[in-house]
C-alpha cells in the first residue's frame, strides 16, 4: 500500500511543470454547483436488470486571500446522492460528504511558505449498510467528524500542484451518537501499544497528536479533461506511528461544454482504528481498505 502511494506521489510530481504563475491580489473566489443524474429502466427484459433512479448533488466553493506575503485559503466542498430502486422503500445513499479546509501562510521563500491548517470532514446524512440491515443506522452527521489542526509548512511550486507537511498536528475523532460510541465504532474507543482497548465503551471523541502531510494536484491532462487528486496521510506519534492513516481522493472531469460534463470520482481510506470484524463478530487484527467510486453525468455551473 504503501509504496503504491508514494509511486503515484512521485509520478504526479513528475509529470507537472514548475512554472510560477503570478497571483492575483486580494480576494478571489471560484466555484461550481451541480446535480448529476443517471435512470435505468427494464420493461420484459430476459437478461434481467433493476429500474432505478439516481440523483446526486455537487457543490465546491473556494476563498482566497493574497496580500503581499500573506495568503489564506478557503475551500469547502460537498456532495450528497441517492438511488431509488423502490419508491416503497427507503433511497439508498451513494455520496455523502462534507469537506473543509482553511490554510493561512506566510511566505518564506519563492515556493515555501510558514502554514497553518484548519480541517474538518463529516457526512450530512445517516447512512445504511443496505447489504445486511437497512433499519439500523451505521452513521449519521457528526458521526464520524474528523477535525484537524496543525502548523508546518507548505510548498507550491505552481499552480497545479502543492505539498503541506505538519510535524504538529492534533486530530480529533468525534462520533456524537450514543448508539456508534456505546459500539466502538470508527476507532473512538483508544487501543494502547498491545491493541488492547483502553477507552471504555461509550466515548464520544479520541484525541490524538502527529504528523499529516497533504498533497494535492490539479492539472489539465486535456483538452476539456480536468484531473484533482488530494492525497492525505496521517501518524500517530502516540500511539503506533508506523500505523499511516490513508486518505486518498481522486476525480477525473471530462467537459462536454460550458455546463454538462461528466466525472469518475474515486475515494480509498485506510485507518487501522476503525473496526472490522470477521462472521463471529470478532475483530480482525488490522483493518481493511475502503474503496468508494462513483461514475456520474450532469449539469454543472461554475460561480463566479
Amino acid at each position: 500500500m504503501k509504496k503504491v502511494l508514494f509511486t503515484a506521489l512521485a509520478l504526479a510530481l513528475a509529470t507537472i511543470s514548475f512554472a510560477q504563475d503570478e497571483q492575483p491580489q486580494g480576494w478571489t473566489h471560484k466555484g461550481n454547483i451541480g446535480l448529476n443524474f443517471g435512470q435505468s429502466s427494464y420493461t420484459n427484459w430476459a437478461a434481467g436488470g433493476q429500474n432505478s433512479i439516481n440523483g446526486q448533488g455537487i457543490f465546491n466553493y473556494e476563498l482566497r486571500y493574497l496580500k503581499g506575503n500573506f495568503k489564506w485559503d478557503n475551500t469547502l466542498n460537498a456532495s450528497l446522492g441517492y438511488s431509488i430502486y423502490d419508491f416503497k422503500k427507503k433511497p439508498i445513499k451513494t455520496d455523502d460528504k462534507i469537506e473543509f479546509t482553511s490554510l493561512a501562510g506566510i511566505k518564506a521563500t519563492e515556493h515555501l511558505n510558514y502554514s497553518a491548517e484548519l480541517a474538518f470532514r463529516s457526512q450530512f446524512a445517516k447512512g445504511y449498510k443496505y447489504d445486511e440491515d437497512s433499519t439500523q443506522y451505521i452513521s449519521k452527521f457528526l458521526a464520524p467528524a474528523y477535525i484537524s489542526l496543525g502548523v508546518g509548512a507548505e510548498w507550491v511550486p505552481n499552480k497545479y500542484f502543492s505539498l503541506y507537511f505538519s510535524p504538529l498536528t492534533g486530530r480529533i475523532t468525534i462520533v456524537n451518537d450514543d448508539y456508534l460510541a456505546s459500539i466502538g465504532a470508527f476507532g473512538v474507543n483508544d487501543l494502547d501499544k498491545n491493541d488492547t482497548t483502553v477507552h471504555a465503551k461509550g466515548a464520544k471523541v479520541r484525541y490524538e497528536f502527529g504528523a499529516r502531510a497533504v498533497a494535492k494536484v490539479q492539472v489539465p491532462i486535456a483538452k476539456n479533461i480536468d484531473f484533482n487528486s488530494k492525497l492525505e496521510l496521517f501518524s500517530n506519534y502516540l500511539n503506533h506511528p508506523e500505523r499511516i492513516d490513508v486518505d486518498w481522493q481522486n476525480m477525473l472531469v471530462l467537459k462536454v461544454n460550458d455546463w454538462l460534463n461528466a466525472n469518475l470520482a474515486t475515494h480509498l481510506i485506510y485507518d487501522y482504528d476503525i473496526p472490522f470484524y470477521d462472521e463471529a463478530g470478532a475483530r480482525i487484527n488490522g483493518s481493511k481498505v475502503q474503496f468508494k467510486e462513483v461514475l456520474a453525468i450532469g449539469i454543472m455551473i461554475n460561480l463566479k
